[in-house]
């Protein structure tokens, strides 16, 4: 019998997840699968390692009582399919640590309280990401639960760096630049040293490309700056986010088109983006294979902001020894990684075109004075790991549950 860890993602309207075995301090995937459109007409699948559908269903709407129900119809699923194997630990993806949380932390009912005050720095994920969580210490609160912070990975950064030139008393209520996407660069760090040794000990930025994106400069695989700040809506533009923007145009849309509070957050974070520009779709593949002028116009936008955020991360690293492309798009549009890779030709990157096309690894010619990378991210496992750790599960010393 194996110690079964399970992955939870909450989303606004769905609930990913993936089970992973402890084997000795080895962790091995185990099934996944997501429960979708739980606001409408929720669907569920399951599968395993090689891609058999081990679970299927759809619901009519109402039928599923949201994340409350698919936390509850998960729990039941696991139930009859992990077999001989005991679910020991529930790992979850926490969009916002605050200033408090720079590692994972076993949760508690105090926890959860803590981590619902962060609810208005990030509130397109933080009330959904905790809903899980709740759920699960109700039904079951002997099982302990791991919150992993998208936000930690970045609590190295300098104050100079997390800083907005804002009054000293709306910083010190903790309006600065958090970062996210901690999950993945972290992963990515701990898996470069064996593509790369000279970029893993020197000056790297990785592009987490996807319907959420952004940039992260690391120095020997620690986060020295990124292109979201305070929310997940700065940086570059994305699938539906505008990424920066002048704050100006948030008091012209108040004062000129008198939009107020919730209209300007549903513009600049479901209306924005690849799909505000292009009017066509948020989906890259879409967009790449699309002939409308509004698509070739939101292509061209994306990569020539993330050229123009390579130039000030490059800066902020005071030079660039490698660069890795990560996530939906990032491991899979080609065409998007090659205009990256021609904007940063400067930088020292001289793109292997026949090795872009395969999806590389290294997708740089041996020549080239700057490494190009495609390396897959895992978020699930670096949170199965940081759980695996905090409960000490599979190890010689066995389970610790305590509160740090």
């Amino acid at each position: 019998m194996s110690v079964a860890i399970l992955v939870l993602n909450a989303g606004s309207s769905s609930l990913k997840f993936s089970v992973f075995l402890c084997d000795g301090e080895i962790l091995k995937p185990y099934l996944s699968g997501r429960l979708e459109q739980l606001l409408s007409t929720p669907q569920f699948v399951a599968t395993d390692v090689s891609g058999v559908v081990l679970g299927q269903r759809r619901w009519a709407r109402g039928e599923l009582a949201g994340h409350d129900g698919a936390t509850a119809y998960l729990a039941r699923f696991l139930h009859d399919h992990l077999g001989e194997h005991q679910l020991g630990a529930v790992g979850h993806r926490v969009v916002h640590g605050g200033l408090e949380f720079a590692s994972p932390i076993l949760v508690t009912e105090k926890i959860v309280a803590k981590l619902t005050q962060l609810v208005p720095l990030a509130p397109l994920h933080q009330a959904h990401n905790l809903k899980p969580i709740r759920a699960l210490l109700a039904e079951r609160p002997e099982l302990p639960q791991v919150a992993c912070f998208d936000t930690a990975f970045h609590h190295g950064q300098s104050e100079l760096a997390q800083a907005f030139a804002l009054p000293a008393e709306i910083t010190e209520r903790g309006v600065r630049r958090y970062g996210f996407h901690g999950l993945s660069y972290e992963y990515l760090a701990s898996v470069l040293p064996t593509y790369d040794n000279a970029a893993a000990a020197g000056r790297t930025i990785v592009c987490h490309l996807g319907n959420g994106a952004s940039l992260c400069a690391l120095r020997a695989g620690r986060s020295v700056a990124s292109t979201m700040g305070f929310t997940p809506l700065d940086g570059i533009p994305m699938g539906t986010r505008c990424g920066s923007l002048d704050p100006g145009v948030v008091l012209y849309l108040i004062d000129e088109l008198k939009m107020d509070a919730r209209g300007i957050e549903d513009l600049l974070y479901r209306q924005s983006g690849l799909l505000g520009v292009s009017g066509v779709s948020n989906d890259m593949r879409t967009l790449l294979a699309s002939e409308e002028p509004g698509a070739a116009a939101a292509v061209e936008l994306f990569t020539y902001r993330i050229g123009r955020e390579l130039g000030s991360l490059a800066a902020a690293l005071g030079g660039l020894d490698a660069l890795v492309f990560t996530a939906g798009i990032g491991e899979h549009a080609a065409p998007i990684r090659e205009r990256i890779c021609r904007a940063a030709g400067w930088l020292g990157v001289e793109l292997d075109h026949a090795a872009n096309l395969a999806g590389g690894p290294r997708i740089s010619t041996k020549g080239s004075q700057t490494a190009a990378w495609v390396i897959p991210t895992n978020e699930e496992l670096m949170i199965a790991q940081h759980t695996q750790r905090r409960l000490s599960l599979g190890t010689a010393n066995g389970p610790n549950s305590e509160p740090e």
